[in-house]
C-alpha cells in the first residue's frame, strides 16, 4: 500500500496555534528544570567539598550513576517505578516528575561546572578572605562565587540549549508540550508528518539564535578574562566592604 501523500496547507494552518501554544508550555518546563538544575548543583558542589572521604565517595558515584543512566529511564523510575516502593513511594505529577527528573540530571553536569569555576578562583583570595575575618556566606557571597561564576556562564548557557532540547522527553510522563501536542493531534486525525515538522522548526528556531548568542558571549567573556591579569581574580585585590 503506497503511504506517500503530498504537503498538506491546511494540516499546517490547523495544527499551528495548537503547536505554538504546547511552545509556552515547553518553555516554561525548561525554565523551571533548568532553575532547579542550578540551585541542585551548587548543593553537590558544596557537599562534594565536605571533608569527609566516604561521604565524597558516596557523592561521587551517586552523581556517576545519575549521569551514566539515560534520562528518560529516570523518568519512566520516578513516575511509574517510585510510587511502587515500600515505605517511601509517592506518587507525583508529571510536571513535578519532569521538574525532579531531568533537574537533577543535569545538575550533576552544571555541578562540575561550578566546580572548575570555584577552583580557578586564586589561592590568595581565600587566604584573603580569611585574614579579612569574612564569615562563611560572606566569604562564599562576596568573594568565591562573585568570580567563580561569571566564566562560566557560557557554559552554562549551553547546558540551557541542551536542556531545551531534552524537553521533549517529559512527553512519555504526559507533560503536554510541543511533542506530545504533535502526537495527540497525528494519533486524532492520521497526519503526522505536518504537526512534528513544526514542532523540529520551532526548536530550531528557538535554539540556533540562542546557540549564537551563547558562542558571541563565550567570545566576549574568553576575552574579558584574557586581557586582565591576574587569572579569575582579574588582578583585583579584595578589600574590606
Amino acid at each position: 500500500m503506497n503511504m506517500i501523500r503530498e504537503w498538506d496547507w491546511s494540516t499546517v494552518i490547523d495544527a499551528f496555534p495548537l503547536i505554538f501554544k504546547a511552545m509556552w508550555i515547553t518553555l516554561g518546563m525548561t525554565i523551571a528544570c533548568y532553575a532547579f538544575a542550578l540551585v541542585f548543583g551548587l548543593v553537590w558542589t558544596f557537599i562534594r567539598r565536605v571533608r569527609i572521604k566516604p561521604l565524597q565517595r558516596l557523592i561521587s558515584f551517586i552523581m556517576e550513576f545519575i549521569r551514566t543512566t539515560p534520562p528518560l529511564v529516570q523518568l519512566y523510575f520516578i513516575y511509574y517505578a517510585w510510587p511502587l516502593v515500600p515505605y517511601v513511594g509517592v506518587t507525583l505529577d508529571p510536571i513535578t516528575t519532569s521538574i525532579l527528573g531531568l533537574g537533577i540530571h543535569f545538575s550533576t553536569y552544571i555541578s562540575e561546572i561550578y566546580r572548575s569555576g570555584i577552583e580557578s578562583v586564586d589561592k590568595g583570595q581565600w587566604e584573603a578572605a580569611t585574614a579579612l575575618n569574612f564569615s562563611t556566606r560572606q566569604k562564599w557571597t562576596k568573594i568565591i562565587l562573585p568570580q567563580a561564576i561569571p566564566p562560566t556562564i557560557p557554559m552554562l548557557g549551553n547546558y540551557l540549549i541542551i536542556m531545551f532540547k531534552e524537553i521533549p522527553l517529559t512527553a512519555a510522563v504526559g507533560v503536554g508540550g510541543m511533542l506530545l501536542t504533535a502526537q495527540k493531534y497525528g494519533a486524532k486525525f492520521y497526519e503526522y508528518m505536518e504537526p512534528l515538522t513544526l514542532v523540529a522548526l520551532f526548536f530550531l528556531l528557538l535554539s540556533y539564535p540562542s546557540s549564537i548568542l551563547v558562542q558571541k558571549l563565550e567570545q566576549k567573556m574568553n576575552r574579558r578574562f584574557d586581557k586582565k591579569p591576574g587569572g579569575s581574580n582579574n588582578g583585583k585585590e579584595v578589600t574590606a566592604s
